[in-house]
């Protein structure tokens, strides 16, 4: 670990991290067990700082350097507001001078671990809770299921003329062989489990990421009625493939939603209070009346379609192994967590108010996320089993 957090304190000191380096580097120097590493790192590059500066000015006049960095706190880190709170996970530190901005980003992370410290301490983790994985079941016409993630890469059925199988980077593809079975459909589901995703290229070849606890259901060889139709409860990005003859057709819910060629994304979860369809490119049609255009995103609650623009990399963040977190309740962002690292989420006393603004890989196990959502001294996480509780 302390090879780790020297090669990335090094990286960031001559501004080569990316911002996942970066986020990585705050969770280490916020974990107690390296505050004696820290200090040892802070205290030797801050001396050969020194050194280097021996034959000009100082850069800090005496108290100046922590004056800054007071100031970079309350302007940056924790600014004094009058209404709810928009807590920023990774803040971006203004440049002081060239010469010593490395340091100063450096500062910065240590003060956030002291002020961290008691969090990561409270919040007493008795488990390691590992990310969520690439893994779905299938299941056929005929009711067979299979489990892909433990299912051995190449052809696993034959549907209605369309050969299934499993690709070696552990993908699902259908491949249309014979369209003499063409006015012959089977129906397929593509299901994950929470903690699950799975990506499948359909008999059009159009592409489709399920997060987890998704489902797809879909009829093989897709085009029923001129129409390729699909059924979606969960969430899913799509990439249509073309084809002006044939619609493509996404049911979800209360709503219905109609392109020709186009990347989109859905989030229709039961427990969440509307769905959300985003647009990345190309045009959508929903439930007939409302027409999309990229950058947009329609919310659906009730019978009743808002439309308004949106950063669509937040909206599928979680397709590129993140969550991106924009003016976000901490009740929406764990039942996002509850379903990636298949948890039960358990709220005790008042509710924090705060919006969160941020991005963290999902990639990351349950306490190293939980600990960067402490570290705001916003909410309080303790894990018991399968159970996290939250309080404020």
């Amino acid at each position: 670990m302390d090879q780790r957090l020297q090669y990335l304190f090094k990286r960031q000191l001559l501004h080569e991290n990316s911002p996942e380096e970066k986020n990585e580097l705050l969770v280490l120097m916020a974990d107690p067990r390296n505050e004696e590493f820290v200090k040892e790192l802070l205290s030797f590059y801050w001396e050969e700082f020194s050194r280097s500066e021996t034959e000009s000015e100082d850069v800090f006049q005496p108290g100046q350097g922590e004056d800054i960095l007071d100031h970079l706190l309350k302007e940056y880190v924790y600014p004094t507001q009058v209404h709810t709170k928009k807590v920023k996970l990774w803040p971006r530190i203004a440049s002081i001078a060239a010469a010593a901005a490395g340091i100063v980003f450096a500062l910065y992370f240590f003060v956030i671990r002291e002020r961290a410290t008691d969090h990561v301490q409270e919040n007493a983790y008795s488990n390691n809770i590992k990310p969520g994985r690439q893994g779905a079941t299938l299941t056929l016409s005929g009711g067979r299921q299979i489990r892909l993630a433990d299912a051995l890469n190449g052809r696993l059925a034959k549907e209605a003329g369309a050969e299934v199988s499993k690709t070696a980077n552990g993908q699902l593809v259908y491949d249309l062989k014979n369209n003499t079975d063409a006015e012959k459909t089977e129906l397929n589901r593509l299901s994950t489990s929470k903690g699950e995703t799975y990506m499948v290229t359909l008999p059009d070849r159009s592409k489709v990421w399920l997060n987890a606890a998704s489902s797809l259901t879909y009829a093989v060889p897709l085009i029923k009625n001129g129409i390729r139709s699909v059924k979606l409860e969960g969430e899913a990005y799509f990439e249509v493939n073309k084809d002006k003859v044939h619609p493509f057709v996404v049911e979800s819910g209360g709503q219905k939603v109609e392109v020709l060629g186009t990347h989109f994304n859905i989030n229709s979860y039961a427990d969440e209070p509307a769905i959300k369809t985003t647009l990345l490119e190309g045009a959508v049609k929903i439930n007939n009346n409302t027409v999309l255009k990229p950058g947009e995103q329609a919310l659906l609650v009730g019978k009743e379609i808002n439309v308004s623009p949106i950063d669509t990399e937040g909206a599928i963040a979680w397709k590129d192994g993140n969550f991106r977190f924009n003016d976000e309740r901490i009740e929406s962002i764990m039942r996002r967590i509850s379903r990636w690292y298949n948890v039960e989420v358990k709220f005790i006393g008042a509710v924090t108010q705060e919006e969160y603004n941020g991005k963290i890989s999902s990639s990351k196990n349950l306490d190293q996320v939980l600990g960067i959502l402490s570290a705001t001294k916003t909410v309080k996480f303790k894990i018991e089993g399968r159970e996290v509780i939250v309080t404020k």
